[in-house]
């Protein structure tokens, strides 16, 4: 993060890791009582009762053109209906967690290629000592606790389009993102996300409900922690530093989220993945201290 930040962002990649991290923990609760995209659905319908409830309280400023009301729903529509959305339809499609993952983890690397030329600012060999260094951990502990196998063609071509959605979000938002109010960015972004994914859901799901406390704790959880404080987080710590800097946290997000489900499910956690998750700290603290800090 640069100089000018405020202050509360230097906490930001802590709390932010914790957030998206657990979120797959909590999804686990409520996936037994709700289809994945009907989920999805309800999460972000949610999200936006929310918002619109405190945006009639609140009124905060609108976005002053067309071009910015475009970003705001152009970065949910990535975030939520792609990315989101494109890992669910991965999972109907049969494609194993694992192999979903090792997909995933290459979004830092794209981000790390991309970034030069789309957002101006210099991945130096550092940075990418640090991002290769995060990839190698986060696969070995993708390896040690998933399942990896060869994706069908249309297991395939979605999780393609979750790796497109994380990323193209993500460099969106660095080239063209204004700061707005939270209430209305999240208002506006996530009804493009909901809008978004409400069609696979109709089309693919029955979109059953059977209501459990262990639904709405998952449910709730997934809103404030995942929907509205991880993303906000995310957005706010690309508006203010290096896209490939912020990118190379989610070499984290696999290793935390095993050593959560080790810690509330029991999932088995192999001592090899223990050791990726030290590889991939070690990778992403390279990636994300500026030069002056390690010297």
């Amino acid at each position: 993060m640069n100089s000018s930040s405020p202050k509360w962002l230097a906490f930001a990649p802590g709390i932010f890791l914790v957030m998206w991290s657990t979120g797959y923990v909590a999804a686990k609760f409520g996936l037994g009582y709700i289809e994945p995209l009907t989920f999805l659905t309800l999460r972000f319908a949610c999200v936006v009762v929310v918002m619109a409830a405190l945006f009639m309280v609140l009124r905060p400023p609108l976005p002053k053109s067309r071009a910015e009301w475009m970003h705001l729903a152009t970065v949910g529509f990535l975030l939520q209906s792609m990315y989101f959305g494109m890992c669910y339809m991965s999972f109907k499609a049969g494609l194993a967690v694992g192999t979903l993952a090792l997909i995933l983890s290459l979004q830092p690397i794209i981000v790390g290629l991309v970034a030069p030329r789309w957002s101006r600012e210099t991945v130096g060999w550092r940075r990418w000592n640090g991002l290769l260094l995060g990839l190698a951990g986060a696969v070995i502990v993708i390896a040690a606790r998933s399942e990896i196998a060869a994706p069908s063609a249309l297991g395939f071509l979605f999780a393609a389009l979750a790796l497109f959605g994380i990323t193209g979000g993500s460099l969106w938002e660095k080239r063209y993102g204004v700061s707005h109010h939270p209430v209305t960015s999240n208002l506006v972004g996530f009804a493009a996300g909901l809008i978004g994914v409400i069609p696979f859901a109709v089309a693919f799901e029955t979109m059953h409900i059977t209501w459990s406390w262990q639904l709405a704790v998952s449910l709730a959880y997934l809103i404030i922690g995942s929907s509205l404080i991880a993303v906000g987080l995310l957005l706010a710590m690309i508006r203010a530093g290096d896209v490939s800097r912020v990118s190379a946290l989610f070499f984290l997000v696999p290793p935390l989220a095993a050593a959560v489900a080790w810690l509330v499910l029991d999932e088995v956690m192999p001592p090899v993945a223990w050791l990726g998750m030290g590889i991939a700290g070690a990778g992403v603290f390279m990636a994300t201290t500026p030069k002056k800090v390690m010297a």
